[in-house]
């Protein structure tokens, strides 16, 4: 199993560490000690298991497993925490965790805990690989497809920025593959031979492509004015708006501009291609 750990406290990291690493099955990817690392992280390492303390500074325990679920329902959480409180605990349950760890840390407690979680993990990978084989549903196949891998990393940054809803979406990630399958940035597609439309349908799917994308400008933006200090947020709004866009849709959402921030498709899909 792969685990990431979560803990303001650098002692605790280091401790779970070397419990878990007892297990030579068991491998701790990667620590951080605050959420927004531990966001980005995530979203490029292969995570199991996550560890991840209630308090912390900025964004809490229950914040972040409830943003990572979203993003990727198939992670599991474990809580380190030294409160008792039943409505904190509560709020923890409903946002996606299995099982609380208690602090001081024993390591009776995090050998159980983590045993009961890695079974259910394999569990639910059996009962996959079962459906898949009667065709009960679409799971991962036994070899990886890297096109697979590739959308599902699209569609969780499409996720991220709320727009998996919109009708261009589909027109993004479609965008995207043929950039990527043919190694072509943007402005090198011909759109005309890659769709077989003429120039008025062109012209449809790319004002339903730049709809997509102004939702997800400000979607951003929002996310933006919540949380300044979120990396992933940081990132994307330089990557596939300019951060300077994302800024001034900011600032015409607080009312202190006229004008909304700019978008590109050249910069939104090389960007997007570059994520990915």
């Amino acid at each position: 199993m792969n685990f990431y750990i979560v803990d303001d406290d650098p002692a605790i990291p280091m401790m779970l560490r070397r419990i878990l690493e007892q297990d030579s099955a068991n491998s701790v990817v990667g620590t951080a000690a605050a959420a927004p690392q531990a966001m980005a992280d995530m979203m490029r390492l292969d995570v199991d298991i996550v560890l991840v303390d209630l308090l912390m500074p900025g964004m809490s325990g229950t914040e972040l497993v409830g943003k990572m679920k979203a993003l990727h329902p198939e992670l599991r959480f474990i809580m380190i925490s030294q409160v008792k409180d039943a409505d904190l605990r509560a709020e923890a349950y409903q946002a996606g965790i299995e099982f609380f760890i208690d602090k001081p840390i024993n390591l009776i407690e995090v050998k159980t805990v983590v045993e009961k979680v890695a079974q259910s993990v394999q569990m639910a990978t059996k009962l996959n690989d079962i459906q898949s084989l009667i065709g009960g549903g679409i799971t991962p196949t036994p070899t990886v497809d890297p096109h697979q891998e590739q959308k599902e990393k699209i569609l969780s940054i499409l996720r991220f920025l709320g727009i998996t809803s919109e009708a261009g979406s589909a027109d993004i990630l479609a965008i995207t593959q043929i950039m990527i399958d043919h190694q072509l940035s943007f402005r090198e597609i011909d759109f005309n031979a890659a769709y077989h439309i003429d120039d008025r349908e062109k012209k449809i799917v790319f004002q339903r492509v730049r709809r997509a994308i102004k939702t997800g400008l400000t979607n951003l933006a929002h996310l933006c004015l919540d949380d300044m200090g979120d990396e992933i947020v940081v990132e994307y709004a330089n990557t596939l708006y300019e951060y300077k866009n994302v800024r001034s849709e900011m600032l015409y959402l607080e009312g202190e501009r006229s004008t909304r921030g700019k978008t590109s498709l050249k910069r939104f899909f090389d960007g997007l291609v570059q994520e990915v």
